[in-house]
């Protein structure tokens, strides 16, 4: 896929790299699996700097996989609305479509880090490693407002890549980016860091590591790594006139990615912290009119919304934001990536100007409108007092929900809001969206009248797994649910 920016005199078109658009299929560990990615990334300790470049590839090769994705899609007819020419081509068909990408092994017992866009609205993931074996992956988590995923395999002996720290990197230091372009294996290519911070608007939180290291469509979700082999970032998108690389590559930084990564093996989505306030950049006029240097950095907090963390922790409106935690904010994109990075209840230091004085607020922040829609499965539900099945819970279609799920506006029936990784439901590819349509090939309307369904063919036939019929975008297939594990 293609995103084009208009600009004066020319077309910038800002490639994000997953091969969406080719339509050709071009080609056909560190710890145990008790450690949690928060403890690999802490324990992936700084290396010796590797005498070549060469050195790094071979180190780093295996660690860069191939991601393979299948979806149907409808193809209708240019004369399907014809009455006449309808009796012909008859009904709209459907047609696998494929795209290609990279990915980046996080553990030896096979988490795998890509970007969100290489894996969106796929039906079947699969996974390629520099040896040859192939794996299908079960997505855990995507965040669009991140473009990351994170997928999982069947293993317990691949080559985790260690994870370094990119706000250590400087403009100027030799990368290598490693990934898959135009469905080439294992392709390397040498640049330096060209700049850090960016902001291109591609994406809601954007803090994109720029470098000068060719990357091509196909090179989504594969490995920027330092002279150490550490990982610093995920590649992500390209700025070209042409779709192909001209120089100017984007990476999502590896402390970034390793904070959704976190959420998402432990959510299966990212949960962001809120301040509650409305901003806007300071300007060197604003700056001088309230009181400051022309050239003073930060935020100017325009409107507090009553009852917010802000609210609660005693910022106002006419504050100044210059610092998170000791960290500068030196635009609205910062401080937004910055508390949006943050769990919700982190207690977390501002730094303000107030009347010309800089002061210190202590705030709690509070949970993002809308992330509290969606609830995780809780306790009880996993114990089996009403959830369907063990780790999954599910809500009933309403409006907000169906706005907030991206689901059809008419959407009715029970939606599943939440899959815990590594459950029966999961194994069996259940999702978080599907609506479930039938239990057995019984219609079910709400989510009373699906746990009774599941609980009735659960007790009639308990070693038989539970077949169930669920829409998913514009398809519907059938997921078999085995509550026994096997």
């Amino acid at each position: 896929m293609q995103k084009n920016i208009s600009m004066p005199r020319i077309y910038i078109v800002l490639g994000v790299l997953a091969l969406l658009g080719l339509g050709v299929w071009l080609g056909h560990h560190a710890e145990n699996s008790e450690v949690s990615l928060g403890v690999i990334s802490a324990q992936a300790q700084p290396m010796a700097e590797l005498e070549t470049t060469a050195d790094v590839a071979e180190q780093v090769a295996p660690s860069v996989v191939n991601v393979n994705t299948t979806r149907m899609v409808s193809q209708t007819s240019p004369f399907a609305n014809d009455p006449f020419f309808n009796q012909f081509f008859g009904q709209p068909q459907e047609r696998e479509a494929t795209n290609l990408g990279s990915g980046v092994i996080i553990s030896r017992d096979g988490y795998i880090l890509t970007n969100n866009h290489v894996v969106a609205q796929a039906d079947e993931v699969r996974i390629t490693t520099t040896n040859g074996m192939d794996y299908l992956a079960e997505v855990i988590g995507t965040d669009e407002a991140s473009d990351l995923a994170l997928l999982k395999v069947d293993a317990d002996d691949l080559t985790p890549l260690p994870i370094g720290n990119s706000d250590e990197l400087r403009v100027g230091e030799v990368v290598l980016a490693i990934g898959n372009p135009f469905g080439l294996d294992g392709t390397v290519t040498m640049g330096i860091v060209s700049a850090k911070g960016r902001g291109i608007g591609l994406v809601d939180y954007e803090d994109f590591i720029q470098t000068d290291a060719a990357i091509n469509p196909g090179n989504s979700g594969g490995a920027l790594v330092n002279l150490r082999g550490e990982l610093v970032g995920i590649n992500s998108a390209i700025l070209s006139r042409s779709g192909g690389s001209q120089g100017v590559g984007f990476a999502i930084p590896s402390n970034m990615a390793t904070v959704v990564m976190e959420n998402l093996r432990e959510h299966g989505r990212v949960l962001r912290g809120y301040l509650g306030v409305r901003l806007q950049d300071l300007d060197p006029t604003l700056a001088r009119g309230m009181g400051l240097d022309d050239d003073q950095q930060g935020v100017v907090v325009t409107l507090v919304e009553e009852n917010s963390a802000a609210d609660v922790g005693g910022m106002k409106a006419g504050d100044i934001i210059v610092a998170v935690d000791g960290r500068p904010a030196d635009s609205m994109r910062e401080l937004r990536t910055m508390v949006g990075l943050t769990a919700p209840g982190t207690e977390v230091e501002f730094e303000v100007f107030r009347d010309g004085k800089r002061r210190d607020l202590d705030i709690e922040l509070g949970t993002r409108p809308g992330d509290d829609t969606v609830i995780p499965a809780s306790d009880e539900q996993d114990a089996g007092h009403g959830a369907p099945f063990e780790g999954v819970a599910v809500q009933d279609a309403n409006p907000r929900l169906n706005q907030q799920m991206r689901l059809a506006p008419d959407s009715q029936g029970p939606v599943v809001v939440n899959v815990k990784p590594h459950t029966p439901a999961a194994r069996g590819g259940l999702r978080v969206g599907d609506i479930i349509l039938q239990v057995d090939q019984q219609p079910v309307e709400d989510t009373d009248g699906l746990r009774n369904a599941v609980k009735l063919a659960m007790r009639d036939e308990p070693d038989r797994p539970v077949v169930l019929l669920v829409q998913r975008g514009e398809i519907s297939l059938y997921v078999a649910v085995d509550p026994s594990g096997k």
